[in-house]
């Protein structure tokens, strides 16, 4: 046995107990798509996708992606810089015009256009200041440019959401230059940033951006569904923002809004774009195609969504379930005990309704939690069940808030 077949098998010890257990909660197979699909042959209501609008299944959606296969297959078999067509063109632009920036470059993921944003910026005279509960695309083009020879830019974090932190972190900075990165809403909390506060102390400080990694926030915040600098007035004042498609817009790829000049850079300096295959047109033409919808009648959308999420919130804290910083339509619930929320889990898939775990190192000790996403595509009858199946195993699993109904 080598040395990489040992170290993957000592790795592997956790896993492997938690798969002969038949507790293992990762990589189900879905058997069609959707919020509403199968696994095993099981109907199941999916609480952990994050299609916010509900729109990847819509009919529009998937006649727009059959569409571009016939004229031009599955893929380009390069990357962009020899394998661009009108179609990423065109929804450059108007993604850039309806987010309100200058230029737009779609990546092929939302993973790739945070790393070659960052790489393609941040050197030895750059302070990189990250919040501490920062995406895992963030830290990792942080790392990256870190252990880059001739780039190495300082690495500083600062406490969550706390511009006093960020204040104190960019007075003792030791370079030049300072990125700030953010999220609009944290993925795994379902808390927003402080942004109007950040952006405040990010302006009070010279030579300093802020990079807002909005993933969460596109097509979900906002009266048209713009982010959070729509829903808090701050267009025009944050530099750079990072989306992706993965989430409102129904497929997969990255979006990064910024000035023409900061565009065309990282355009040609990112590696993560450069030498990464140009994004498959049935993907862009999906992604067009929920764009008109949201030009058509984002306000709408984003209400009936936001409507949804405050009936499964009021309902889940009438239980007395624990849902951490939760702010948004993304509702931790939380289990505080990794067995617990492995339990809960299979009771409720078993039941048809599934809400992933996340355990350590995703959270820390003492935080695990149900991952609960509702989106405008959920029913009252889902989130229905779903309420009633947290009830009855989150008293006889003892989860926070609901002990004492035992």
């Amino acid at each position: 046995m080598s040395w990489i077949e040992e170290k993957a098998k000592a790795e592997l010890e956790r896993i492997r107990e938690a798969q002969a257990k038949q507790v293992y909660p990762y990589f189900k197979p879905f058997e069609t798509g959707g919020l509403h699909t199968s696994i095993d042959g099981k109907p199941i209501v999916n609480f952990s996708s994050n299609d916010y609008l509900g729109l990847t299944t819509h009919p529009k959606v998937i006649e727009a992606a059959k569409k571009a296969v016939e004229r031009y297959a599955c893929g380009l078999s390069s990357s962009r810089v020899q394998a661009t067509t009108v179609e990423h063109i065109a929804l450059e632009e108007r993604l850039a015009a309806y987010f309100g920036f200058e230029a737009c470059l779609v990546f092929t993921t939302g993973y790739q256009a945070m790393v070659g944003t960052i790489m393609s910026f941040a050197d030895r005279d750059t302070t990189l200041a990250l919040d501490n509960l920062s995406h895992a695309c963030i830290l990792d083009g942080t790392f990256m440019a870190a252990g880059t020879p001739l780039r190495q830019p300082e690495v500083r974090f600062f406490n969550h959401n706390s511009a006093r932190s960020l204040n104190r972190v960019l007075t003792n900075r030791e370079r030049k230059n300072a990125m700030v990165l953010i999220e609009g809403i944290y993925s795994l909390d379902g808390d927003e940033a402080p942004i109007q506060e950040i952006v405040e102390v990010c302006e009070s400080h010279e030579n300093t951006v802020l990079v807002v990694d909005d993933a969460h926030g596109s097509g979900t915040l906002g009266k048209h569904g713009r982010g959070i600098l729509e829903k808090t007035g701050l267009e025009g004042r944050v530099p750079i923002v990072v989306s992706t498609f993965s989430k409102t817009f129904g497929g997969i790829g990255g979006i990064l809004l910024g000035s023409r000049d900061v565009i065309d850079h990282v355009k040609h300096a990112a590696r993560s774009f450069v030498f990464s295959a140009s994004l498959p047109v049935p993907i862009v033409a999906a992604a067009s195609t929920i764009l008109s919808m949201l030009e058509d009648d984002a306000e709408g959308l984003v209400a009936e969504l936001h409507e949804k999420a405050a009936y499964m919130r009021r309902s889940l804290l009438e239980l007395g379930l624990d849902l951490g910083m939760s702010t948004t339509h993304i509702m931790p619930v939380m289990c505080r005990d990794e067995a617990k929320a492995m339990f809960m889990h299979i009771a409720l898939l078993e039941n048809g309704v599934m809400m992933v775990p996340i355990t350590y190192p995703g959270v820390k000790k003492g935080e695990e939690r149900l991952r609960l996403n509702v989106t405008r595509g959920h029913t009252r009858e889902d989130m229905d069940k779903a309420l009633d199946l947290l009830e009855t195993y989150g008293r006889a699993f003892e989860i926070p808030g609901l002990e004492s109904a035992r």
